[in-house]
Formats: structure tokens, C-alpha cells, sequence
């Protein structure tokens, strides 16, 4: 993922932060769902490096009922201020690309991704609905080797 900051010329964001957090294989979020708000893991902070990168490593999240698969991420101006939400510069969330979606969920553990999957859309998805195609990340690879995302935020 890579910020740039369009109030100083569109100049990367350097030692930014980003905290990005999205659901497990079967839908939950740590902290939040039923069963799990004792638990934290899928969620991080990163500083964005010279080039205002920041890069994570975690699974291939579900497609639960109702919502697209996506990723949510925040953005800070520091590492520092990311420990307050209050300190938030931008907020939005990564819609997956269909496609790699499909294949993902016909592996093992994701069938009721593939059956939510089936029953929505970018277009009928209540946060996506209203327009996607700067959230849509570039992505590359596949399941047995795993994948990468390159996304691009504007704040």
C-alpha cells in the first residue's frame, strides 16, 4: 500500500502510519465478533517507509453475509498518534477483486464465502455501492503461493 499526501503535492507520506484490520475465515473480527472479542490477531500497524509504503502479511479474509470482501485500513500522520483514533487522517476500506475471490473460496475452509459471495455485489454492497473503482486494489498471484495487493490511497 502506498499514501500520498495530496495537501503537500502529492508527496508520499513518509513515517505515516497505517492500521489495517479485515475478518477471519469464517467472517469474524477480533475484538468485536461474538466468540472473539477477547482475542486480537488480523489486525496491524505499519510506518509508511521514504516512498510512503507499507506492507503486511495475513490470510485471504471471508466474504460474510451481506458485504463484499474487503480490507479496512486507517491512516496516521506518525507512529505515535496511531495509538488514538481521534489522531485519524483518512479512513476507507480495500474492496478484493472478484475473480481472485472465486478461486480463494473454492479452497478448503472458505465454502461459506463462496456461497455469500454469490449473493453479492460490488454494486449492491451498502459501502461500495456508491462507487468502488478507487478501492479496488491490483492483485497477483494465487493460492498456493499467496498474493499481493498494491494499492494506492490519496489523502
Amino acid at each position: 500500500m502506498m499514501i500520498n499526501d495530496f495537501s503537500d503535492n502529492k508527496k508520499p507520506l513518509v513515517g505515516g502510519a497505517v492500521y489495517l484490520w479485515h475478518c477471519d475465515r469464517e467472517g469474524r473480527y477480533s475484538l468485536y465478533s461474538q466468540g472473539v472479542t477477547g482475542e486480537n490477531y488480523l489486525r496491524g500497524v505499519q510506518e509508511t517507509d521514504s516512498k510512503g509504503r507499507v506492507k503486511f502479511t495475513t490470510i485471504f479474509p471471508a466474504c460474510y453475509s451481506g458485504r463484499w470482501p474487503h480490507i479496512h485500513f486507517e491512516v496516521y500522520p506518525s507512529l505515535a498518534k496511531a495509538t488514538s483514533s481521534s489522531n485519524k487522517i483518512a479512513t476507507s476500506q480495500m474492496a478484493l477483486p472478484e475473480d481472485p475471490c472465486k478461486v480463494v473460496y473454492a479452497t478448503s475452509g472458505y465454502q461459506q464465502s463462496l456461497t455469500n459471495l454469490s449473493r453479492v455485489s460490488l454494486d449492491s454492497d451498502n459501502v461500495f455501492g456508491d462507487g468502488y473503482n478507487l478501492q479496488l486494489p491490483t492483485m497477483t498471484g494465487d493460492p498456493s503461493s499467496g498474493y499481493s495487493l498494491t494499492f494506492s490511497c490519496a489523502i
